[in-house]
C-alpha cells in the first residue's frame, strides 16, 4: 500500500510517499525558520500562508522523485492535530481535496503519534511494548506503548514542555530563533559545574514534570551576572546554557529510569525534536546501560517534523481499514490517548 503523507502542523512543510513493503519512496521538507527569525517565534498567519505557497510544488516534487503518477497512491494521510489551526487546515484541505479527486481514502493523523512511531522507520526498530519519551516543542510526555493506538500516559509536563523551556531560556540569553538549537550549541562552549540548577520534581514520586522553577533559577542567575548596561559576558552565557541543558537532561533521564522501573520494561524510545539534542542522548544512553535496557531514536532528519512520519502512521491505520468521511476536521488540541487501537498484523 502506498500512502501520501502531508505535514503542516507548524512551521515545516513535509511531504512523503510511504510504501508498506518498501518503506519511504520519496520525501521533501521545507523549513520556514528564516521567515520567522525577525519575529522571535512562529507567526501563525505567516506559517499558514507559506504552507499554501509550498505544498503543491512539493507534492509535484515527491511524485517526480518517486516516478509515480497521481493514480499510483492508495491513500492520503495529513496531520489533523495537534498544532496551529490555520496551518493544519492547509494540509487537511489539500489532503481531502486530493482524496476526492483521486478517489482514494484519506485520514487525519495525530502529529505526536507520527513522532512516537518514527523509530519504526529504521532498520533496527524497537519491539512492543516499550516506554516512550516524547519531547517536541510543545510536548513532554512519558507514554507506555503496547501497540499502535494502545497508549497509556504515564506522566507529562505540568507547565512548559522541555522544548518550550529551551526556547524561553534562549530569549533570556538573547539568542535568535529557533532558540533550542542555539542554546544547545552555546552549551558546548560552557564550563560544566560552574552553575547547578534544580532538577524539578525529581524528589517526589510520580512521572510528571515541571520546568517553570528551572527557568526561574536561570533568570535569577542571569540577573545576578548582568553588568550595569544589562549585558552578559559570552562565557557566562555559555556556562548558563551548559548548566540548564544538563538540568533538563538529568531530569528527563531520572523520569525515564523511573518509568522503566515502574512498568518493568527494558526498552526506551525517544522521539520528537528535542530528541536530537546530543547531551540528552548521551545522558539517556548512560542511564539505560545501568538499567540493562535498550534505547531507540529516529534518525536526526525524522526527529523534527516531517512528512515521512505522517505517511507511515497513515499507512498503518489506512491499511487497518480506518479512514475519515468527507468532513474536514482538525484538532489543535488532541490527546494521544484518545486514539483508537488498530491491528497492524
Amino acid at each position: 500500500m502506498r500512502v501520501l503523507g502531508i505535514e503542516t502542523s507548524c512551521d515545516e512543510t513535509g511531504v512523503a510517499i510511504y510504501d508498506t513493503q518498501h518503506g519511504i519512496v520519496s520525501e521533501a521538507l521545507y523549513s520556514q525558520v528564516e521567515n520567522h527569525v525577525e519575529y522571535g517565534g512562529v507567526v501563525p498567519e505567516l506559517a499558514s500562508r507559506d504552507h499554501i505557497r509550498k505544498l503543491v510544488p512539493m507534492l509535484r516534487q515527491v511524485f517526480s522523485i518517486a516516478g509515480l503518477g497521481h493514480g499510483d497512491v492508495d491513500g492520503i494521510a495529513y496531520t489533523a492535530g495537534p498544532g496551529l489551526i490555520g496551518a493544519l487546515m492547509v494540509g487537511a484541505a489539500t489532503g481531502r481535496a486530493l482524496g476526492m479527486a483521486w478517489d482514494v481514502p484519506t485520514l487525519g493523523v495525530h502529529h505526536m503519534e507520527g513522532h512516537l512511531l518514527a523509530p519504526m522507520l529504521e532498520s533496527k526498530a524497537p519491539q512492543y511494548p516499550f516506554v516512550a519519551l516524547l519531547v517536541s516543542g510543545g510536548h513532554t510526555q512519558l507514554v507506555k506503548v503496547d501497540d499502535v493506538g494502545q497508549y497509556q500516559l504515564l506522566g507529562e509536563s505540568l507547565d512548559d514542555a522541555a522544548g518550550e523551556a529551551f526556547d524561553k531560556v534562549a530569549k533570556m540569553l538573547e539568542l535568535d530563533y529557533p532558540g533550542g538549537p542555539k542554546v544547545a550549541k552555546l552549551a558546548q562552549q560552557g564550563v560544566a559545574g560552574r552553575f547547578r540548577f534544580p532538577r524539578p520534581m525529581v524528589d517526589r514520586p510520580g512521572l510528571d514534570m515541571s520546568f517553570s522553577g528551572l527557568k526561574t533559577a536561570v533568570l535569577y542567575t542571569i540577573h545576578d551576572l548582568q553588568s550595569v548596561d544589562g549585558k552578559l559576558a559570552l562565557q557566562d552565557q555559555a556556562d548558563i546554557a551548559c548548566a540548564f541543558e544538563e538540568a533538563v537532561a538529568d531530569t528527563l533521564a531520572i523520569k525515564c529510569r523511573r518509568a522503566l522501573r515502574q512498568t518493568g520494561l527494558r526498552t526506551l524510545v525517544i522521539a520528537g525534536g528535542v530528541s536530537a539534542n546530543t547531551a540528552l542522548r548521551q545522558k539517556l544512553s548512560d542511564m539505560v546501560k545501568h538499567q540493562q535496557a535498550r534505547i531507540y531514536y529516529p534518525r536526526l532528519q525524522y526527529c523534527t517534523d516531517n512528512g515521512a512520519m505522517i505517511a507511515h502512521v497513515g499507512a498503518l491505520r489506512l491499511r487497518a481499514g480506518q479512514s475519515n468521511n468527507l468532513a474536514m476536521q482538525v484538532k489543535p488540541r488532541w490527546s494521544l490517548v484518545e486514539l483508537d487501537p488498530v491491528s497492524v498484523k
